[in-house]
């Protein structure tokens, strides 16, 4: 995340009322956890197609990533931070006080080397959801892990639960990617990282030579790609096709797969083969049952996916396809003594765009009440492809102002992407709904994210039951860095 200048930290502070963030950052103290899950943030290695890779994770201490953790407990995690540089880690999609959410100079400050954190709220709520770094480029480092709610009223279920967290990997250093997307390439030049840009002619303007370019700085009439970053391997659980998971399953058995995606650019479409899937959540969230075998999975989202393995068994992969390309990842589920055969990282024909057919498609098992919203707020999506530059009403971060709401209103946003890049929309804290596309109103899903595609319009209702100060960002880590992050400040927080 870009470091907090203190002109916003002042606005932002001043929106919190008397409880205000400088107070809360001020007081911010590691607390006892003597009955807490130990979680380490540390390096370790892995191997990417036969290379060795360093990369950093967030850990128990017998290895085991991430943490699972009942619904009626608590979550008690005391955070120890083992790298060289400061550190600290976001509940993404837990509703915690604004206070321990995990985000560097907006809830609290980054946490040094050889120190500890510790955390403490109500969990409420069972669902697939993640941690993840907030701290500059980390989560680039694979500094990611699954964060499973599980439900006691379904312990006794007959079904095998899999985790899948999906990632994109490069061997570049991250702040040389950004660079390279930041950097203009002389006339004939390539932007290094940029697959948007690569090979074409620039005018002394910096636009591309011979394309006009539209109010939001995009090229009118030029199909833009999907992908910014090429990176040199996609992960499943920190491996890919190469050296694939294999899950043992029962002929006949029951699955409940919950895939994360906690890449860091890459969106996917999950790929079941011959299996048919029931979608049954997403973001952590119960849904009308969809039956299908590919599903749109945008960066930061969750699915979970109910199978149910043939009685004559076999094995199944389940593939993340990167979205506009053949380059794909994922694990097998294989019952015992079934012949895996060698998956190749490139399939066959390119995956399609993620749209937002699905998303019209969903709708949440328990509807929230209905009523008019009190506060109806604008936030367009902008940004220059070329300069590399984005942001949240057209002003990069940190120079916008936050969106202020109050304590109890029901508020909707309507966010309208000015670009010709899809952005998944994170809001910290809060759950909200689906409510319309492009002016179509609907009762979609419940989420935490939601992916904006080009030159559309999503609007997102939340009720503003959590006072503090909330980021609200784009989940692409190189827009977000690049300008594309807010906040949501309560007017009234004391």
């Amino acid at each position: 995340m870009p470091p907090l200048s203190r002109r916003r930290f002042v606005r932002l502070a001043a929106g919190t009322g008397a409880a205000g963030l400088a107070g809360a950052i001020a007081g911010f103290r590691p607390a006892s956890a003597d009955d807490a899950t130990l979680l380490r943030v540390e390096r370790h290695d892995i191997e990417v197609d036969g290379k060795a890779a360093a990369v950093l994770g967030v850990r128990q201490p017998d290895g085991t990533p991430g943490l699972t953790v009942a619904a009626d407990r608590r979550f008690r995690v005391e955070l120890e931070n083992r790298l060289a540089e400061d550190t600290l880690i976001h509940w993404h999609g837990l509703l915690p006080p604004y206070q321990q959410d995990g985000v560097p100079g907006i809830s609290q400050p980054a946490l040094p080397p050889g120190q500890r954190y510790a955390y403490d709220f109500a969990l409420g709520h069972p669902g697939t959801y993640w941690m993840h770094s907030h701290q500059g480029l980390q989560e680039q480092r694979l500094l990611a892990a699954p964060l499973i709610v599980t439900d006691p009223a379904e312990a006794g279920l007959d079904e095998q639960p899999v985790v899948v967290l999906l990632g994109d990997f490069s061997f570049k250093d991250p702040a040389e990617i950004l660079a390279g997307l930041r950097q203009r390439p002389a006339a004939g030049g390539s932007t290094a990282g940029s697959g948007a840009m690569a090979g074409m002619k620039m005018n002394g303007s910096g636009s591309m030579a011979g394309m006009k370019m539209d109010g939001s700085g995009s090229m009118a009439g030029m199909k833009m790609d999907l992908n910014d970053v090429d990176y040199d391997a996609y992960l499943a659980n920190e491996r890919t096709l190469a050296d694939p998971e294999i899950v043992r399953v029962e002929p006949g058995g029951r699955v409940r797969l919950r895939l994360i995606n906690g890449c860091s650019a890459t969106n996917f479409v999950i790929d079941c083969g011959a299996l048919t899937a029931s979608l049954v959540a997403v973001d952590g969230q119960p849904v009308a049952p969809v039956a299908g075998s590919r599903f749109d999975l945008a960066l930061a989202q969750r699915i979970d996916l109910r199978l149910t393995l043939p009685p004559g068994g076999g094995a199944f992969p389940i593939l993340a396809l990167r979205e506009g390309d053949r380059a794909r990842t994922g694990i097998v589920l294989a019952t015992p003594g079934a012949a895996v055969t060698r998956l190749a990282a490139q399939g066959e024909v390119p995956a399609g765009r993620l749209t937002l057919e699905l998303e019209q498609q969903l709708r949440p098992r328990v509807p929230p009440g209905r009523r008019p919203a009190d506060r109806r707020l604008p936030l367009d999506l902008t940004g220059d492809m070329a300069a590399y530059r984005w942001g949240l009403n057209g002003k990069e971060y940190p120079d916008g102002s936050p969106l202020s709401v109050a304590k109890g209103e029901r508020v909707e946003v309507e966010m309208r992407n000015r670009t010709r890049m899809s952005h998944p929309m994170h809001l910290h804290g809060h759950v909200f709904q689906v409510v319309a596309i492009d002016g179509r109103r609907f009762d979609g899903a419940l989420r935490d994210t939601v992916l904006v595609p080009p030159k559309t319009a999503v609007t997102i209702a939340f009720d503003a039951d959590n006072p503090g100060n909330w980021a609200f960002h784009c989940h692409h880590l190189y827009h977000m860095n690049a300008g594309m992050m807010g906040a949501v400040a309560y007017v009234n927080a004391a």
